[in-house]
């Protein structure tokens, strides 16, 4: 089963990066392979959505639940879709410098074995890809290497 994990610090409030993780309707404007999103739900505390991605002709639909902890903690459980099992979690915490340290952490499974052996293969390559996608996207919402009150009003979840 796919995991992978770390912490990257970067030049945000954790509130700004619990903002950009959990506008999760915006995610097709910026996600590599996320074509579109529909928003089941949504609430202050939780949201369900479904996700369409797509990569080299093969489109999956998927249903999560996304637990939101403001400012500090984002949740994705699956629901349903090709998957077996999928959860992901970001943990936002204050560098002490005006900067947060994000906790990133995902582990899946897919119900097919061969999506699960090509996943396997290019696992790290797509999620330094996502990932980069998040900090390229957070340099646009609050500029590069700024943190604090200057550019705080983040999108939240419509």
């Amino acid at each position: 089963m796919p995991k992978h994990s770390e912490t990257r610090p970067l030049p945000y409030t954790p509130e700004q990066m619990f903002d950009l993780v959990s506008d999760v309707a915006s995610y097709p404007e910026f996600l590599p392979w996320v074509s579109a999103i529909r928003v089941r739900a949504d609430s202050k505390t939780e949201m369900v959505a479904d996700m369409i991605v797509g990569f080299k002709g093969i489109k999956e639909s998927f249903t999560s639940r996304v637990h939101k902890e403001r400012p500090d903690h984002v949740r994705v459980d699956y629901l349903d879709g090709p998957l077996k099992y999928l959860c992901n979690e970001w943990r936002f915490r204050s560098d002490g410098k005006g900067g947060v340290l994000v906790d990133f952490e995902v582990e899946f499974e897919f119900k097919n074995r061969l999506f699960e052996m090509l996943a396997g293969q290019m696992f790290d390559k797509a999620l330094r890809k996502m990932i980069g996608a998040f900090e390229t996207r957070a340099a646009e919402l609050y500029g590069a290497g700024e943190s604090g009150s200057s550019n705080s009003s983040a999108h939240s979840a419509a």
